[in-house]
């Protein structure tokens, strides 16, 4: 069903913006996903939970090893491989940004630790302008490689500040004046899907929407092989999640399979907001990875869980 109203919202987008003019970026999109995709998620974040940082310090230098080592030198190498510029740096930016909406979803189904898979929610979300800064490391040291220049003018470090009170501080924030009102988070809570859902369809409408977006027409008229480069560059860096993460992670853990899940899945929706903004220095042809991304990682997730954790391997039935 997500998937679904993912790709609906991508074509209804891409079809208003080509007989209406489009969209024209504003930053009150990434405000907007701050207050409906991430703000419920933080009520769940509580200031007592901070001893799991000293508790658990290992799993979360390891989640740190991967999501913000190993996987962007992945992401960097099949990036290089691709001789593509935008697509290289859609893949990097994915690398740099762990977890995602259906993040819990896959933990409470796997019967990990719900409790420290918030705090790693809550602490990837605090790395955001961290991972912003990282692509813009990216962007400076590869445009040469690519033949291409990256426009100081127009970088990620502008934006860094602006996603980390957008998307991080205001969300937390009247996250915790909606705690004080009983009902309405109650409300929240049990909506969260249909909220999350809605959420999820405007964003990618309104995105796909954009004047900024109607260039990828015209990537299909002229370099319709990126298509074909964007997709394989896309499976194999999942796959190559997938084989670090199994390697790295004790899945016989609650705490790590917690972990796990916070490598395996991507946040997509936050990529491909960043990524809109971002057109102008690395080329309409960065969507394209985020855009596949969509289609690989929800059923890739679905086999994740069905063959990995549904065998009874790793977890073992209460009685």
């Amino acid at each position: 069903m997500q998937l679904f109203l993912i790709l609906l919202g991508a074509v209804l987008g891409l079809t208003y913006g080509q007989y209406y003019f489009g969209f024209i970026f504003s930053q009150k999109i990434c405000l907007f996903a701050g207050l409906t995709l991430i703000m419920p998620t933080l009520f769940n974040v509580k200031l007592t939970d901070v001893k799991l940082f000293l508790e658990y310090k290992g799993v979360l230098f390891k989640g740190f090893l991967v999501n913000y080592i190993l996987l962007p030198l992945v992401a960097l190498g099949i990036g290089l491989l691709t001789d593509n510029y935008g697509i290289a740096a859609g893949l990097f930016l994915l690398s740099v940004l762990s977890g995602g909406g259906m993040v819990m979803h896959w933990i409470k189904k796997s019967k990990a630790d719900t409790s420290l898979g918030f705090i790693l929610l809550f602490i990837n979300l605090m790395f955001i302008s961290f991972s912003l800064l990282m692509l813009h490391q990216f962007g400076i040291y590869t445009s040469d490689y690519f033949d291409e220049s990256y426009l100081d003018g127009v970088n990620m470090s502008n934006f860094a500040r602006a996603a980390l009170i957008l998307l991080i501080v205001v969300p937390f924030v009247v996250s915790r004046f909606v705690m004080l009102v009983k009902p309405l988070q109650s409300f929240i809570t049990d909506k969260r899907s249909y909220i999350s859902k809605a959420s999820i369809f405007v964003i990618v409408f309104y995105l796909f929407g954009l004047q900024s977006s109607q260039q990828l027409f015209d990537l299909y008229d002229f370099e319709p092989e990126l298509i074909t480069v964007s997709i394989i560059a896309v499976i194999g860096f999942y796959i190559a999640i997938f084989v670090l993460s199994k390697l790295i992670y004790n899945l016989d853990s609650p705490q790590e399979r917690a972990a796990f899940w916070h490598s395996v899945t991507r946040y997509i929706t936050l990529a491909l907001i960043i990524s809109t903004f971002s057109t102008s220095s690395f080329g309409v042809s960065m969507l394209l990875p985020i855009m596949f991304a969509y289609i690989v990682q929800i059923p890739f997730a679905v086999l994740i869980d069905k063959y990995v954790f549904k065998e009874g391997k790793y977890i073992k039935e209460e009685v």
